[in-house]
Parts: structure tokens; sequence; C-alpha cells
């Protein structure tokens, strides 16, 4: 099982939505599991 966390700092950050709905994105293409 491959799987990639995601961590974030909490903090306002402009565009940081778009960030990781690529990555889960991205991650599915690749069939990885993502938590966070």
């Amino acid at each position: 099982m491959k799987t990639i966390g995601i961590l974030t700092g909490g903090g306002d950050c402009p565009g940081l939505n778009a960030v990781i709905r690529a990555v889960v994105k991205t991650a599915h293409l690749y069939d990885y599991t993502v938590i966070g």
C-alpha cells in the first residue's frame, strides 16, 4: 500500500487548497492513498 500524508501548519496560505487538491488528484492517478 502506497500512502502519502499531507500536513499543514494551519495558518492562512493563499493557494493551499489548490495545492492539496492537485496532490490528491495526482496521487489517485498513481494508486496512492492520501491521509490528511
